[in-house]
């Protein structure tokens, strides 16, 4: 056995944490965190206008019949939050962990290193779970605060205060976070394997888009099936959905995190025989 992998677990934890705040600097003030923050301002535009007029105007009886926590849950959380902007966003950090840095010809730094590529891997992706659960939870809290808001400032306090709204926006944040987690391991995982990740990506998101109409068998072959089962307000159906029974949280939230912890052990296995050839990248 090697000296490296003898190891002590104090050692390898050293050494995660130094990966791990070189990459949260990448993450956040990189340059390719600049499309993040790009996302990020995308739906904060027209729903801060949204809110502002709302203010000064009575929103339409059609709109305020369908409620505050039905259009977050619906057209905000779920459709433009969950299935667009997080999406791309975490194929654009995982993705770009390992390939980006081939595409820079720096991920040779990392493997002079002595430091085991299984706890490269794992720093890595922590590091971009953090980011993208921050980020993106960050998002979920300002959205969900502006669509109450508009609503008006009385019933905003009086949901958030006296009834469930704090709840409901804690299984919100906590969605978000299981989401950076499952998305972050699968495209980890494509970003190793493909030389092109974003066919995949584009593939896996069209099957994601069209589970409210799949059979209810394969609801339960994607990731986004078992985030909607986590949520506190049912959205609205829309008029082709398929209805299925949610999984139980006991079950989705443990499952979810195998799988993503499957489909670690598997990256791992792939980075330790990585060779990099940069001609051919």
């Amino acid at each position: 056995m090697s000296e490296l992998g003898r190891l002590p677990w104090g050692e390898w934890r050293r050494q995660a944490l130094a990966v791990f705040r070189l990459e949260i600097k990448k993450n956040f003030l990189g340059r390719r965190a600049l499309l993040l923050y790009v996302l990020l301002v995308l739906p904060l535009l027209p729903l801060g206008l949204w809110t502002l007029v709302s203010l000064f105007e009575e929103l339409p009886g059609e709109v305020k019949e369908f409620g505050a926590a039905q259009m977050f849950a619906t057209a905000v959380f779920e459709l433009a939050i969950v299935r667009f902007l997080l999406y791309i966003g975490s194929v654009w950090i995982f993705m770009n962990l390992f390939r980006g840095e081939m595409l820079d010809r720096s991920l040779h730094y990392y493997f002079l290193a002595p430091i085991r590529r299984e706890v490269l891997l794992v720093a890595k992706f922590i590091s971009g779970w953090f980011a993208g659960s921050v980020l993106f939870g960050l998002l979920t809290v300002v959205c969900f605060l502006m669509v109450q808001v508009s609503f008006g400032l009385t019933e905003a306090q009086r949901y958030l205060l006296e009834g469930p709204g704090l709840g409901h926006l804690l299984s919100y944040l906590g969605i978000t976070t299981l989401a950076c987690f499952g998305y972050g391991a699968v495209f980890l995982l494509f970003g190793l394997y493909f030389r092109n990740p974003v066919v995949p990506a584009v593939v896996i998101w069209g099957w994601e888009a069209l589970n409210p109409i799949l059979p209810a068998a394969l609801k339960k072959l994607s990731v986004i099936h078992y985030l909607m089962s986590l949520r506190p307000v049912e959205p609205a159906a829309g008029p082709f959905a398929i209805l299925a029974n949610p999984t139980s949280p006991w079950l989705a939230v443990p499952g979810l995190l195998i799988v993503s912890a499957l489909l670690l052990a598997v990256a791992s296995t792939r980075v330790r025989r990585l060779e990099i050839h940069y001609t051919s990248d």
